[in-house]
């Protein structure tokens, strides 16, 4: 799932492309991913806004639509958002069925993670915003901003990790009552925003700190460890626009570089980069965690 750094720069890239642009139309062949609402219902909120902004709030993409509206987009595990130009086709592949395809060469035409088109908003310069999604997993949802920023997808996040007002003191403070494996509770979204499975594991290497460790017994110093690996391994993601271990592309369909440079996510039987010790890997509630057994004792 994209987390934090992929969902950012889809964000960045958005922002230079629809910002005052007006959505004209949009098809889909998932109407499901409209939560809470029909197509007809959707289509009424959002055909003939003017898009003002767009946003990220922990894994979400917020955009800010004229009249007060707010539509809010979840990629999910698969998920991820393009702006280009399509057409409908006949896929051979798919005996003869209609497919959007991409109308610029490139890796949008040419990168099959950027070909399943669930979704499409037909923009008044000519250009669409299109969500490719695999598995059909996404949410899609729109309505009055105060609504919708009284929804649980969005009241009940916990702070942004690389916000400057985000302090030490103020993530210290967060884990005066709190309890639980500490790779748990970095992928908390109600903890902290917009860490899920590939930066915690990254965090935590970086901090020498065991993905089992206890929050509650975490000295000072461990906690100062962990906000500093933090934003130093976030802001170096962002920098590299985002991991694309599987079906993650930024908004021209490029793939991210951060998955180049990884310390401990997917590194099991690799040496670490720090002592040589073989990266190992255990399971926490279902979700894997590696880690250098050397480097992060428990």
């Amino acid at each position: 799932m994209p987390e934090l750094p992929e969902v950012q720069t889809i964000v960045n890239d958005l922002k230079k492309k629809i910002v005052g642009r007006k959505i004209k139309n949009l098809w889909t062949d998932w109407p499901k991913y409209f939560k809470h609402l029909s197509e007809k219902d959707f289509k009424k909120y959002v055909i003939g806004k003017k898009i003002i902004g767009v946003e990220r709030r922990a894994k979400n993409i917020l955009f800010y639509l004229s009249n007060n509206y707010l539509m809010l987009v979840h990629q999910k595990l698969s998920g991820h958002l393009l702006y280009g130009k399509w057409q409908m086709v006949k896929s051979k592949e798919q005996g003869a069925k209609s497919v959007w395809q991409s109308a610029i060469r490139g890796p949008l035409l040419e990168d099959r993670n950027n070909q399943y088109i669930r979704l499409v908003f037909f923009l008044d310069n000519g250009q669409m915003l299109a969500l490719s999604d695999l598995r059909r997993f996404a949410k899609v949802l729109c309505g009055k901003r105060e609504d919708v920023f009284n929804l649980p997808d969005l009241k009940k996040l916990g702070p942004e990790p690389m916000e400057a007002k985000f302090t030490f003191n103020k993530f210290k403070e967060l884990f005066k009552n709190k309890r639980g494996r500490i790779k748990q509770v970095l992928m908390d979204p109600n903890f902290i925003s917009g860490i899920g499975n590939i930066y915690s594991d990254e965090i935590l290497w970086l901090a020498k700190i065991h993905p089992l460790a206890r929050a509650e017994e975490l000295s000072g110093a461990e906690l100062k460890s962990i906000y500093q690996a933090m934003r130093k391994i976030l802001k170096k993601a962002l920098k590299l626009r985002g991991s694309s271990i599987d079906d993650y592309r930024d908004a021209l369909g490029r793939r991210g570089r951060y998955d180049l440079v990884l310390s401990a996510y997917q590194r099991e039987g690799e040496l670490c980069k720090r002592c040589r010790t073989k990266i190992k890997r255990l399971k926490i509630g279902g979700r894997s965690a590696h880690y250098c057994p050397k480097c992060q004792k428990i």
